[in-house]
This record gives structure tokens, sequence and C-alpha cells, in this order.
């Protein structure tokens, strides 16, 4: 993972030199407070089980992370030559948040979490090759009663 203070000079300035949207208002979603949440993890890191079959380059499916999960035990499948893995290999919880997750709700900052967590791979496909596989992990989140998912697109 690239810090600002390693980057030129010029590179630092342009990425600080963007906008950073405001948000007013009030969420558009509604629910129970943060401490009651039952959260779930969806990546798009092409993260699977060190067991699991690898992801195929432009692939839509997304493979089943068990909450039980230690980061050792995930592999990334995710290809591209422009993707840099460094951070994954360092830690995992970089793309797959799972420690600072179990952290929070161990001091009660957030309700619980999800069974299960899922992962797809990141390639760019169009959205409606997702759209099969999205609704299944919907109905799979439903019924481990996820309210609250964490997107970590990667």
């Amino acid at each position: 993972m690239v810090r600002l203070t390693d980057m030129l000079e010029d590179d630092r300035n342009h990425l600080l030199a963007k906008p950073c949207p405001k948000f007013e208002g009030e969420p558009w979603v509604e629910g129970p407070p943060l401490n009651e949440r039952r959260i779930a993890i969806v990546t798009t890191a092409g993260l699977q089980m060190r067991e699991d079959a690898p992801f195929n380059f432009r692939s839509a499916e997304y493979r089943v992370i068990p909450g039980t999960v230690e980061g050792k035990d995930l592999v990334m499948s995710h290809t591209s030559v422009n993707f840099d893995r460094s951070g994954f290999q360092r830690d995992a919880n970089v793309v797959f948040p799972i420690d600072r997750l179990r952290e929070l709700e161990s001091e009660g900052a957030i309700g619980s979490l999800a069974s299960h967590h899922y992962a797809f791979n990141g390639a760019y496909m169009e959205p409606d090759a997702y759209a099969k596989n999205a609704q299944e992990v919907a109905a799979l989140l439903r019924s481990d009663a996820v309210d609250t998912v964490l997107l970590v697109p990667v």
C-alpha cells in the first residue's frame, strides 16, 4: 500500500488537489443503532479459502468465507498487472477487515458479525454479469440476519 509520504511530490499534490465530496443531510438508510447491527464483509479482492478453487479471469462467481476465518487462511487470486498485492500480503485486513470488525464487536461498537462473508473477483465486467450471483449473496445475507454490509471494493 503506497503512502502519500512515499509518493513523488507531483503525484502527491495531484491526489491531494482532487475535491473530496461533502455529504449533507441524513443517511438514506434507516435501521437499528450500529451496536445492534449484524455485519458482513463483501469484497471484490478475489479472495478464497486456501482449499477453494481460484477465481478464473473475468469471473462473476463468488466465494463464501467463514466468519471464523483467519487472515493466513485466505488466498488472493485477483489477477491484473496493475494490481499491487503487497498490502494484502502484509495484512489481510487491508482488503478483508475481519480483525478490525472483531475488535469492534468485542468492544460492543457493533452488534455481531455474520456467520459468512463473501468475495467476488474484481475484474471489470458489465454489472449484468454479476446480477444472478449478487442476488444469491443477498439472499444468503438475509438468511443470516445481516442488516449491514461492509463493501470493500478492490
